[in-house]
C-alpha cells in the first residue's frame, strides 16, 4: 500500500479511537455506566487493523498540513457539545475507514462499517441522556 495511503489509515484509526475514547470517559467517569462504557470500549479495541508497524512508519506529523485547531474545534459550550463534535469524529473517520480498506481486506472495510453504524444507534441513545441531565 501507498505510504499517503498508509498515513490516512493511520490518522483515521487514532481518530477514531480518539474520539470514541472521549465518549466511553464520558459514560465511564461522568455517569457512570458500565454497560455503555463497555460497548464503547468494545467498539474502540476493534477498530484496528493488523499492520501497526507499517502505519507507524508512514506517520509524519511534521508535514501535516492542517495540524492547527480550528476555532469550531476550540469551543465546546458543555458536555453535550463534548459528546457530539467527538461522535462526529468517530463516525466520519470510520467511513474513511471503511472506504481505504475496500483496496486491501473487505473484513477490515466491513468491520469499520460495523463500527459506524454503531456508532450512529449509540449517538441517538447517548445524546438524548446528556441533553436530558442538563
Amino acid at each position: 500500500m501507498k505510504k499517503n495511503n498508509l498515513r490516512l489509515i493511520d490518522a483515521n484509526l487514532n481518530r477514531l479511537r480518539e474520539g470514541i475514547r472521549v465518549v466511553e470517559d464520558i459514560f465511564r467517569y461522568i455517569y457512570d455506566d458500565k454497560t455503555t462504557a463497555s460497548k464503547l470500549k468494545e467498539l474502540r479495541h476493534q477498530s484496528r487493523i493488523g499492520i501497526y508497524e507499517d502505519l507507524l512508519q508512514s506517520r509524519d506529523i511534521k508535514n501535516d498540513v492542517l495540524k492547527k485547531s480550528t476555532n469550531s474545534e476550540q469551543n465546546r459550550k458543555n458536555l453535550e457539545s463534548i459528546l457530539i463534535a467527538n461522535f462526529k469524529r468517530a463516525q466520519e473517520s470510520a467511513r474513511v475507514l471503511e472506504e481505504f480498506c475496500k483496496l486491501t481486506s473487505s473484513k477490515d472495510s466491513e468491520n469499520f462499517k460495523y463500527i459506524r453504524y454503531e456508532l450512529y444507534d449509540l449517538e441517538i441513545v447517548l445524546t438524548n441522556i446528556t441533553s436530558n441531565s442538563k
